[in-house]
């Protein structure tokens, strides 16, 4: 959080020291962005480099780590299926929900062309593909290939199949390539670490950049994608709230009384797994069996992000509306595809690194700028409230629907190759 705070008001001094030497003078703000801007825009390409290795990684590991859990137990099984099933009824949400908002609160043109504009974007987009050219792009012919160009949907299609395969092989050979897998991705999230730690500075860079192109309106314009992501977060927690009430059958003054003390620990900490022990105690007052809890809480804070899909999916939305990208019906049921994947790819990282992982390539995948995510990374301590609410609330009620579902369940000893 202190780490959130800090990009935070890096963003906001470059700002206000880009309007501050735009009103002084506008030509000096001009002859400055030559030697500014390159900053934050090499901060920014360090920071994409990371993203085709870590997401390659942190998949392998995740779908691993699912299958596993998923054949450990029917307690265990029905619960990954819950989160599956989950994360896709956010992510479809926000795919009907979000254009709505956008329609009934838009952003004033004077404000959108100034970020836009501020954000180096470009009204200019390819044509919207086929159901053929949707079909064709799902296989890469050359996995490396698709790596190297960045096409994010075929090199996950492929790393998806791989991931399994490696939970068909034997033991040994399962465990030797998880190991250079997760070996690989801690490597990625050490350097993505040094990356971050630079956050202030290039963030600084870009806030002054985007100042000196769009003035106030920039201001303006990332408030209104914050109150957009926010709502998008608060529609979350309410379709929980809602799959709480209707699907697993608890009343909703009970289910809101018992998650009090969760709430509590989740908008201090902005941590599910902080919030464990709160979970806890609330699933005890939802009538949850104690040693369920212990195996479905654990599991869901380790592998269900409920609000990933859903929000991750509006923030590359948003960013598709501010540039005038029109997404086709596949466009969008790629999105979707790729942001349930990368749920997965994104377990118990913290935010800042979870962002950009799981963001970059549904964007990428959909066609929309990846540039603009160097920027929303700063402003994302306020949706993240929402974000970490709405996985409290995720994690508590699959845990009573799978607890409900499975009767006497025990762990078995060992998960058979």
């Amino acid at each position: 959080m202190k780490s959130a705070w800090i990009i935070l008001s890096s963003l906001i001094a470059g700002m206000l020291l880009g309007i501050g030497v735009e009103m002084i003078s506008v030509d000096w703000g001009t002859a400055s962005l030559p030697y500014v801007e390159p900053i934050g825009l090499l901060w920014l390409n360090a920071l994409k480099m990371t993203i085709v290795p870590l997401v390659v990684a942190l998949l392998v590991t995740g779908i691993t780590a699912t299958a596993d859990a998923a054949r450990a137990g029917k307690l265990a099984g029905r619960a990954v299926a819950t989160f599956l099933g989950a994360n896709l009824l956010a992510g479809l949400m926000t795919l009907l929900v979000l254009p709505l908002l956008l329609r009934l609160f838009p952003l004033s043109a004077g404000a959108a062309e100034g970020l836009r504009h501020g954000l180096g974007g470009t009204t200019e987009t390819a044509p919207s593909p086929t159901f053929a050219d949707f079909l064709l792009s799902l296989i890469p012919t050359n996995p490396v290939a698709a790596a190297a160009d960045t096409a994010i949907l075929p090199l996950i299609v492929f790393t998806t199949i791989f991931a399994f395969a490696i939970t068909r092989v034997g033991a040994n050979e399962r465990a030797t390539l998880s190991g250079f897998f997760k070996a690989l991705g801690d490597a990625m999230l050490v350097v993505i670490g040094w990356v971050l730690a630079l956050a202030p500075i290039g963030v600084f860079a870009l806030g002054y950049a985007l100042a000196v192109k769009a003035g106030v309106a920039a201001f303006g314009g990332l408030l209104h994608y914050v109150l957009m992501l926010s709502a998008i977060g608060a529609c979350t927690i309410i379709l929980g709230l809602l799959l709480a009430v209707f699907v697993v059958g608890v009343p909703l003054p009970r289910f809101v009384r018992a998650m009090v003390p969760t709430f509590a620990v989740a908008i201090s900490t902005q941590s599910s797994l902080a919030s464990l022990p709160a979970m806890l105690k609330s699933s005890a007052d939802l009538g949850v069996d104690p040693k369920k809890a212990d195996i479905v809480l654990p599991l869901a804070v380790a592998l269900f992000r409920f609000t990933s899909p859903a929000m991750n999916l509006a923030v590359v939305v948003y960013v598709a509306w501010l540039f005038g990208i029109e997404l086709s019906p596949w466009e969008m049921a790629v999105g979707l595809a790729v942001a349930l994947a990368a749920a997965l790819s994104s377990v118990s990282l913290p935010g800042s690194i979870s962002f950009v992982t799981s963001i970059a390539p549904i964007a990428i995948s959909m066609g929309v700028p990846v540039a603009p995510l160097g920027l929303l990374v700063a402003v994302e301590t306020f949706p993240d409230i929402f974000r970490t609410l709405g996985n409290v609330v995720g994690d508590v009620a699959a845990t009573k629907f799978a607890a409900d579902g499975v009767e006497d369940d025990a762990p078995s000893a060992g998960v058979t190759p």
